[in-house]
C-alpha cells in the first residue's frame, strides 16, 4: 500500500486535480493506495479571513462566503459537468452548514480557536469531497474516509496532539476491513477524544499522511507538491537552486524548522523510528526525480552542505546585564517567561561570560515578550542589575544544514567569509557541537543577497556571479557591453564568472533587469526606458542588493563622481574611467580609498591613466612589494601624442584637433586634453597612489595655448580662437622642428613635485618615436633607479579604454 498527499497547489484547480487523479490512476493499477488532500489552494486563509470579519461584525464576510461557495461549486461542475444531484446537494449542504458557522460567530461576535478549528476544518472535507465523486464519475474504485473518524487528538484546538494508540487502532482496523483501490482522506482534522473538531496545526495535511503512513507501516511516503523536491535554497529567491537528491530526516527537519515550505517538520516524526522513506515529488512534473528523504547515511555524498534555508520576521531579544555573571537561575526565569506566554524560541545563543543571552523569537510575538521578561525582572532592572530587554526586529535567520558538514573543516569561516565580503551584517550566531546547522540572524533586507551569496559558495562549482550596473553608454560604453556580450561565455566557462549587466544608463533615461539585461536589443530597450537621474539609479542598486554588485562609470561628469562615496558605503565596488574623483581634494580621494576598504567595496579606476595600459596596476604592484617610486615621466595623454604627431606645417592646428575629437581621442570638450587638467589628472593619480598627498592645484601646469583659448567660454568659441591663434601653434612646430625634435606634452613627478608641459624631445629619448595615440611611463624607483621601468601602448581610444574597464570588473571577479 502506498500514501501520497497532495498539497494546496497540486489541488487549486480543476486542471491540477485532473493531473492528481491521473498519478492516482496510475498508481493503483499497481497496489492499492491512500490519498491525503489538502483544501483547495488558498481556501484556508479565505476561511480564516471570512471567520475574522464576521468576528468584526464586517458583513464582508457573507461576500468572503460567496467567494468559497463559487469555487467549490465551479471545480465541481467543471470536474463532473453532468453530475448527479446527490453530489450537488452534499457539497451545497456541507457549504450551507460553513454558511450558519460564519452566520453564528458574526450573531455571537467570537472565534475561538475551537470555533476556528471548526471552521477551517471545512476546506479539507470540501477538497477531499469533490475528489472522490470525481474519481467515482471516471469509473475509479475510489471511497472517501473521513479522517476525523481515524485521527484522536486531545483538545488543544488549532495544534491538536494525536492520541497514537487509538489512532493507530483505529487506522489499522478500518484499512484492514477496506477494499476499495483508492481511499480518499481529507488532511489537517481531527476529533478530539470528547468529540469535537480539531487541527493538527498549518500544513497539517503533512501530519495526517505520515501518521497514516506509519501506523500501515508503508514502503514509502509520498508528498506532491508544486517544487520538484526540496531544493538547495528557496528557487524563488535564489534562480541557481536544484532539487536534493537525498536528505537524512535530520537534514530534512533541519530544512523545514528553518523555512522550506516543501514539508512540514512534524511530519518527520512518526515516520522517522519506523525508517519509512519520504519521498517529495511535483504535481506539474510527475516523472520528475524529486527529493527522497531516509535513515540511510547520506555522508558518502561529496557535498559537505546540503542546503540553505532561511526563516523572515525575526525578533532578535537580548537579556543583559553585569548582575548575571556568575548567579545561576537567569536562564530558566527568562525562559521560563516565555513558555509561560507560550512564545516559540527559534533561535538561542549566549556569551560565555554570561553577561547575555540572547535569542530568535517571531517577531508577531516580540511585543509580548518584552513586557513580560521586563515585569519578570523587574526588581533586577530596577536595581540596575540588569537592563531592560533588548528588541530588535526585521531580521532573518539563514541556516546552512548538512549532517555531513562535521566531518569537514572551516564550513563555518566560508560561510562568514562570503556573507563578510558582501558586506553583510551578523547580528548574532548560533552552531551546535554536532555542526549540522549553522545559523546566523542577519537584517531581512539582506536575505536574497545571503542566499544567493552562501548559494553561490557551497553549490555552485566555485562560480562567481558579478551583477553590473554602467552609467555613460556613449562611445566607451557600447564597446564595454559589447565586449562584456563577446566574452561572457569565457568567463562562465573559463573563469568561472557569470557576468550580467543588471543596469545601463545614459544622461536621458535608465533600465534595469534583475535577471540580466538583453545585451542583444539594450539599445532599443535604453530608447524606451525610465527618466534616468543618478539618484534614482543608486536606490534602484540599493533595492536589488544584490552580491557582487559592480558600479561601472564610464563618464566624465563630476556629479556622478560626487556620489562614489554612498555607493562604497553600500557595498558596492566602482569602476571608474571617470578621473574627477581620485583628482579631486586629497581629503575626498583618501576618503573613498577608507570606505573602499571598510566597506570591503573595491575601487578601481585603471582606466583613469593610459587607458587600457596596467599603468596603476604596476604601480601599485611595486609599492606592495616594497618598492619606492623616485620619479615619474610620462606622456600621459593619447589625445594630444595624437595631435603632435599629426600636426605639421601642412596642416592646421584646429583641424587637427577636430579629427582627434572627431576620433573619439579627447574628452568631448577638448580644453580639458589641451589646457594640461587632463594631464595634470593623470600625474596627480599616479602621485597619490605611489604614496605622496598632493592636490591638483600642488601642479605645475605649463600651458601652451593662447590667452585667447584659454578664456573661452564654449567649444565653439575654443574653435575660433584656434583658427585665428594658428601662428602661435605653427611657431611651436617650427621650432621643435629646428632643434631636430618632437613636440610631445610630458607629465613629471620628482621629490614630491609634480608638472606637466609642452616639450622639445630629442632624438634618442624614449619618448621620440612614440606614435599615433600611444603613451608612455617611466618608473624610476629604488629597484630601478637608472635603467627604468617602461609601459607603453595605445592609451586612448574607445575600444581599448573599454577593455581596461572590463579588466577592472574581471579583476574584481578574481578577488
Amino acid at each position: 500500500m502506498n500514501v501520497l498527499k497532495f498539497g494546496g497547489t497540486s489541488v487549486g484547480s480543476t486542471e491540477n486535480i485532473k493531473k492528481v487523479i491521473q498519478i492516482l490512476d496510475n498508481y493503483s493499477k499497481e497496489d492499492s493506495l491512500i490519498c491525503v488532500v489538502s483544501a483547495v489552494g488558498g481556501i484556508t486563509d479565505k476561511l480564516l479571513k471570512a471567520g475574522e470579519l464576521a468576528q468584526n461584525k464586517n458583513e464582508s464576510y457573507l461576500a468572503e462566503y460567496k467567494l468559497i461557495k463559487q469555487i467549490h461549486l465551479d471545480i465541481l461542475s467543471e470536474l463532473i459537468p453532468n453530475q448527479n444531484e446527490a453530489s450537488k446537494e452534499y457539497l451545497e449542504s456541507k457549504l450551507h452548514a460553513l454558511k450558519s458557522l460564519l452566520d453564528g460567530i458574526y450573531l455571537i461576535n467570537e472565534l475561538s480557536p475551537k470555533t476556528s478549528d471548526k471552521l477551517v476544518s471545512f476546506g479539507e472535507q470540501l477538497s477531499s469531497f469533490i475528489i472522490a465523486e470525481t474519481m467515482k464519475s471516471y469509473g475509479l474504485n475510489a471511497v472517501r474516509k473521513n479522517s476525523q473518524e481515524l485521527i484522536i487528538t486531545n483538545s488543544n484546538f488549532s495544534k491538536a496532539e494525536v492520541n497514537y494508540t487509538l489512532t493507530n487502532h483505529n487506522i489499522r482496523d478500518y484499512f484492514k476491513k477496506a477494499n476499495q483501490r483508492i481511499t480518499i482522506l481529507p488532511g489537517f482534522i481531527s476529533t478530539s477524544e470528547s468529540g469535537e473538531v480539531t487541527t493538527l496545526g498549518r500544513g497539517g495535511s503533512d501530519f495526517t499522511a505520515a501518521i497514516v503512513a506509519a501506523a500501515l507501516q508503508v514502503n514509502r511516503l509520498e508528498i506532491w507538491t508544486d517544487v520538484s523536491g526540496m531544493y538547495t535554497a528557496n528557487p524563488k529567491l535564489v534562480k541557481q537552486a536544484f532539487p536534493i537528491e537525498r536528505l537524512s530526516y535530520q537534514e530534512a527537519m533541519e530544512l523545514s524548522h528553518f523555512g522550506a515550505k516543501v514539508l512540514y517538520p512534524p511530519t518527520v516524526q512518526p515516520v522517522l523510528d519506523l525508517g519509512i522513506p519520504i519521498h517529495i515529488k511535483n504535481t506539474m512534473q510527475p516523472d520528475a526525480s524529486g527529493t527522497i528523504i531516509t535513515n540511510e547515511n547520506t555522508n558518502g555524498n561529496s557535498t559537505t552542505a546540503k542546503g540553505i534555508s532561511n526563516i523572515s520576521d525575526i525578533a532578535l531579544l537580548t537579556l543583559q546585564g553585569n548582575g548575571m555573571v556568575g548567579i545561576p537561575g537567569f536562564s530558566k526565569r527568562l525562559f521560563e517567561t516565555l513558555a509561560q506566554e507560550k512564545i516559540n524560541v527559534i533561535l538561542i545563543t549566549q556569551a560565555s561570560s554570561e553577561h547575555s543571552i540572547c535569542f530568535g523569537i517571531d517577531e508577531k510575538d516580540a511585543e509580548k515578550a518584552e513586557k513580560a521578561i521586563n515585569v519578570s525582572f523587574e526588581n533586577e532592572i530596577s536595581l540596575h542589575k540588569i537592563d531592560p530587554i533588548i528588541v530588535e526586529k526585521d531580521l532573518s535567520i539563514v541556516a546552512l544544514i548538512g549532517d555531513n558538514m562535521k566531518n569537514h573543516q572551516g564550513i563555518s569561516g566560508r560561510m562568514f567569509s562570503a556573507l563578510g565580503k558582501n558586506n553583510i551584517n551578523i547580528r548574532a550566531i548560533a552552531q551546535g557541537a554536532s555542526e549540522k546547522n549553522i545559523s546566523t540572524v542577519i537584517a531581512q533586507k539582506d536575505v536574497k543577497k545571503a542566499l544567493n551569496t552562501i548559494h553561490e559558495r557551497f553549490f555552485e562549482d566555485q562560480s562567481k556571479q558579478l551583477n553590473v550596473f554602467i552609467t555613460g553608454v556613449g562611445n566607451v560604453g557600447e564597446r564595454l557591453v559589447e565586449q562584456i556580450k563577446q566574452q561572457k561565455k569565457f568567463l562562465k566557462d573559463q573563469l568561472k564568472i557569470n557576468l550580467r549587466v543588471i543596469g545601463l544608463s545614459n544622461s536621458k533615461t535608465m533600465i534595469f533587469n534583475d535577471s540580466g539585461l538583453s545585451l542583444k536589443t539594450w539599445k532599443d530597450d535604453l530608447a524606451t526606458g525610465e527618466k534616468a537621474t543618478l539618484e534614482g539609479f543608486l536606490e534602484r542598486i540599493k533595492k536589488f542588493n544584490l552580491r557582487n554588485s559592480i558600479f561601472v562609470d564610464v563618464t566624465a561628469n563630476e556629479q556622478v563622481s560626487n556620489i562614489y562615496a554612498d555607493y562604497l558605503k553600500e557595498n558596492i565596488a566602482i569602476v571608474a574611467c571617470n578621473k574627477i574623483a581620485c583628482s579631486s581634494d586629497y581629503e575626498n580621494y583618501n576618503k573613498l580609498k577608507y570606505l573602499s576598504r571598510k566597506y570591503n567595496a573595491p575601487f578601481l579606476f585603471e582606466t583613469n591613466v593610459g587607458a587600457g595600459l596596467p599603468i596603476i596596476d604596476t604601480l601599485n604592484n611595486l609599492i606592495a612589494s616594497g618598492d619606492k617610486i623616485t620619479s615619474i615621466q610620462a606622456v600621459l595623454s593619447g589625445s594630444l601624442n595624437f595631435v603632435f604627431n599629426n600636426f605639421d606645417d601642412s596642416t592646421k592646428f584646429h583641424d587637427v584637433v577636430k579629427q582627434a575629437q572627431a576620433e573619439g581621442y579627447t574628452e568631448p570638450d577638448p580644453r580639458i586634453d589641451l589646457s594640461g587638467v587632463d594631464v595634470a589628472r593623470k600625474i596627480l593619480i599616479l602621485a597619490r597612489e605611489s604614496g605622496t598627498q598632493m592636490n591638483l592645484e600642488d601642479i605645475e601646469n605649463e600651458s601652451f595655448l593662447t590667452t585667447s583659448n584659454l578664456k573661452s567660454t564654449s567649444v565653439d568659441d575654443f574653435y575660433k580662437t584656434l583658427i585665428s591663434d594658428e601662428s602661435h601653434f605653427q611657431n611651436l612646430y617650427a621650432s621643435a622642428k629646428a632643434n631636430n625634435c618632437q613636440l610631445k606634452y610630458v607629465a613629471e613627478f620628482n621629490n614630491g613635485k609634480a608638472k606637466v608641459g609642452l616639450k622639445e624631445i630629442p632624438q634618442g629619448h624614449p619618448f621620440y618615436n612614440l606614435k599615433g595615440k600611444d603613451n608612455i611611463v617611466m618608473f624610476y624607483t629604488q629597484r630601478y633607479p637608472e635603467q627604468p621601468m617602461i609601459i607603453k601602448g595605445a592609451g586612448a581610444g574607445a575600444d581599448v579604454t573599454a577593455s581596461g574597464l572590463f579588466a577592472d570588473i574581471i579583476r574584481i571577479g578574481n578577488k
